[in-house]
């Protein structure tokens, strides 16, 4: 049934009243709209678990090619994307490594994790005055299919992908993807995905209000809807009130149920933020809720393969209170307060500062009810801001996770450690 409302809605884009400028007719060509980018990240995470558990960590160093070119000149303009990754292992321990939160080198049959990465990948596009079908390797960012791009390496699907914004404020896609190509491992289809097809769009309504609403079906695992409203209150010239409402409604496949071992298929997930910024301040007052009948509470990310997993990218959740800890619990509640600063405003450009404390509570597993876990959130960055080294960032980040005993079947506690450093090369 999706197949036939991707199909119905891919002719739509290509017959969509032009209300914009026609971005085919403005194309340069294929070279001369050409970029070559290389980013240098330095990773490393380290979790200090708690309760009898063993402490995990990896290291690395990665190289992040990518070469986008642009389209021919004529109708329908023609182009390619590419991409290239290089990770090397900096700390090859066995003991240490195989956390799949952290999952920068996956383990090989040895039990030993791999001593470096390396994997590229491809795809050609096709462009119609404003609508784009690209097909092949690609990194796709929509609520439904977002790549994880938060470890050292990542991750990427093959398949076929149309974007269209004929219509000024609109934008629709639709696409289908059959292998995902998982962030730690070689080859192109080492997440196992055997398909998942996305729909949906986004539509900027005023210049405050902002809505999206997109559907999801992974084959055999389950289907998946998303929908999203977006205010921002313009209060004063430096101050604002934004609300952001996001919800997901997930329905496991039968199959899936019984080959997992879960108990129920249904979860509705939502958050509602409110952040109201003045200056070089933000805070922000966020509620979060899981309900359901399924003890997997909101499921996502993850490789079919070995794993068991959803495998729709592990950035797939478009929620508030998503931090170490997602707060995803069957029947969990959980509510935020977190402030941001920005440093620039005390003549330190490049600068950030975020805090966050989330409590969850009335958490459900199979063996209790009235669970709880919270965390309280750090995080520093710094953007250099000129000079040989300008963008280069560094990221520190910190989590304090604590889940209580009638949790633990969901969780575990424990201290986390993010040190990132990116350096973006624009080559041309």
């Amino acid at each position: 049934m999706l197949n036939k409302r991707i199909s119905l809605i891919a002719l739509g884009m290509l017959s969509a009243t032009q209300a914009m400028a026609d971005g085919q007719a403005e194309s340069k060509g294929f070279v001369e709209d050409s970029s070559l980018k290389v980013l240098l990240r330095n990773a490393y995470i380290n979790r200090d678990y708690k309760d009898g558990n063993a402490d995990k960590s990896e290291w690395g160093q990665a190289a992040i090619g990518t070469f986008s070119s642009g389209f021919t000149q004529g109708t329908i303009g023609v182009g390619v994307d590419a991409f290239g990754l290089y990770a090397l292992n900096l700390e090859r321990s066995e003991d240490r490594s195989g956390a799949g939160g952290i999952d920068f080198f996956k383990r090989g049959d040895s039990g030993k994790p791999a001593n470096d990465l390396s994997k590229g990948g491809a795809a050609v596009k096709f462009r119609l005055s404003n609508t784009v079908l690209t097909y092949g390797d690609q990194m796709p960012a929509l609520p439904v299919l977002n790549y994880d791009n938060s470890r050292l390496l990542p991750e990427s699907y093959t398949g076929t992908l149309i974007t269209s914004k004929e219509i000024k404020g609109l934008q629709l896609d639709a696409g289908r993807f059959t292998a995902e190509s998982r962030k730690s491992a070689e080859g192109r289809d080492s997440g196992g995905l055997k398909a998942i097809n996305v729909l949906g769009g986004s539509y900027q309504f005023t210049e405050q209000f902002k809505a999206a609403l997109y559907a999801s079906d992974v084959e055999d695992v389950l289907k998946k809807q998303y929908v999203n409203a977006n205010y921002v209150f313009p209060i004063d010239k430096d101050q604002s009130l934004t609300l952001d409402f996001n919800g997901y409604r997930t329905k496991l496949d039968d199959s899936y149920v019984r080959e997992s071992g879960a108990t129920g298929d249904d979860n509705k997930i939502w958050s509602l933020a409110a952040t109201f910024a003045t200056g070089p301040h933000s805070f922000t007052v966020a509620h979060q809720r899981s309900t359901g009948d399924s003890n997997l509470g909101y499921a996502y990310g993850g490789y079919q393969k070995e794993q068991g997993r959803v495998g729709d990218g592990g950035n797939t959740i478009y929620l508030a209170n998503s931090y170490w800890s997602d707060f995803n619990a069957e029947d969990e509640r959980s509510w935020q307060l977190g402030y941001g600063l920005d440093f620039g405003a005390f003549g330190v450009p490049g600068l950030s500062y975020n805090f966050a404390y989330v409590r969850g509570d009335n958490i459900t597993t199979s063996t209790s009810e009235g669970g709880t876990e919270r965390e309280i959130f750090n995080q520093v960055k710094y953007v250099v801001q000129s000079g040989p080294a300008k963008d280069l960032s560094v990221k520190l980040r910190s989590s304090i996770l604590r889940v209580s005993q009638k949790s633990s079947e969901y969780n575990v506690s424990g201290n986390e450690l993010r040190v990132f450093v990116d350096y973006p090369i624009n080559i041309f």
